[in-house]
């Protein structure tokens, strides 16, 4: 065999072995090992469904949705149904002043390419006048001039933030941790977003079907007569929990799904529109009510400013969308995916 003869059997040579490199990476729909076995594409192992920083496990389960105890409002027991709920994330506790603020920060450094910084102050940034205007012939100015810009107040929970905001705030919260997920090469996570009013409920009953409070019994105090969150024992009578008006997060036991703060303090924003039909009209695996034309958005939990009843698992409120106040807060929540029973504790 001539040169020339031999230089063509080594080029075919070459693209015979260039083709079933080809074929071996999937080019023809083929695998390396798969001998002719359907086994999937191959090398997308890795995922791991990581606890957030700050948040906990809310197991999926069963619960009867729906107050526990006599509707005072209605002057009738509320409306049961039992419901399931997948396994979710949930922040362990409601969104500081300080953590709020490392959005603010981000955002407002980005605002020359995005949103404006006038827009942002405008829709985003808390409401520092909530503590004023709530309130008639209330000495408000100090909690104004303080309670969002002072350090003393770091870790109370932000208010004077809308529904819109706090949903603004979960999207950027979801680009935040995503974006350096992607650069580390890992798969993105679920969105970060407000809790439906049924994740709410029960996460807050702790795991206790039925539970009229967070901590499970129907007392507002324990055995040594302290009150068990920060509301209104009575009329007049902020102090009796320690605190006039919000308490640092976490100041109060969890419940048994450690979750702070699921009573009192600050009521919280909730995905869902408000309905007094909602829980009988909705479906009973992972209901949500959401109505893009409804302004009026669910917040649950009771306040600082509240009687015991707004501190119900079952009892709901309702605020517009764009309502700021000095008593409600919110905390995010995040959908588990895999297997329930395969969550990290």
């Amino acid at each position: 065999m001539n040169k020339n003869g031999v230089k063509q059997n080594l080029i075919m040579a070459l693209a015979m072995v260039s083709l079933l490199g080809f074929q071996g990476c999937g080019l023809f729909g083929g695998s390396g090992d798969a001998k002719g076995e359907l086994i999937g594409v191959q090398g997308r192992d890795g995922w791991v469904m990581t606890v957030p920083f700050g948040m906990v496990v809310v197991p999926g389960g069963t619960f009867h949705m729906g107050a526990a105890d006599q509707d005072v409002a209605a002057t009738q027991i509320n409306f049961n149904k039992q419901i399931t709920i997948g396994g979710f994330y949930m922040d362990e506790t409601e969104i500081t002043n300080n953590k709020y603020r490392q959005y603010m920060d981000a955002m407002l450094e980005d605002s020359v390419s995005s949103l404006g910084e006038d827009f942002i102050m405008e829709n985003y940034y808390p409401d520092t006048t909530v503590w004023s205007r709530d309130f008639t012939h209330h000495m408000g100015e100090p909690m104004t001039e303080y309670y969002y810009f002072h350090p003393a107040f770091d870790d109370y929970p932000v208010v004077g933030v809308s529904w819109k905001a706090a949903r603004h705030f979960s999207q950027w919260r979801t680009e935040f941790l995503n974006d350096y997920r992607t650069g580390e090469g890992l798969f993105k996570m679920p969105d970060f977003r407000l809790p439906s009013e049924a994740e709410w409920e029960y996460a807050a009953k702790g795991g206790r079907d039925n539970a009229k409070y967070p901590w499970g019994g129907p007392y507002i105090r324990n055995q040594k007569g302290c009150l068990l969150a920060n509301f209104k024992p009575g009329r007049g009578n902020y102090f009796d929990d320690g605190f006039s008006y919000t308490a640092p997060v976490g100041e109060f036991l969890a419940n048994d799904f450690g979750l702070y703060d699921m009573a009192g303090n600050v009521s919280e924003w909730c995905q869902d529109a408000y309905d007094a039909s909602a829980v009988p009209l909705a479906w009973d695996l992972n209901p949500t009510f959401n109505d893009d034309n409804n302004p009026l958005k669910v917040h649950r939990g009771g306040s600082w400013k509240d009687i015991a009843y707004f501190l119900e698992t079952g009892t709901k409120n309702f605020e517009h969308e764009d309502s700021t106040r000095s008593y409600i807060g919110f905390r995010c929540a995040m959908t588990y995916l895999g297997r329930s029973s395969g969550m990290e504790f």
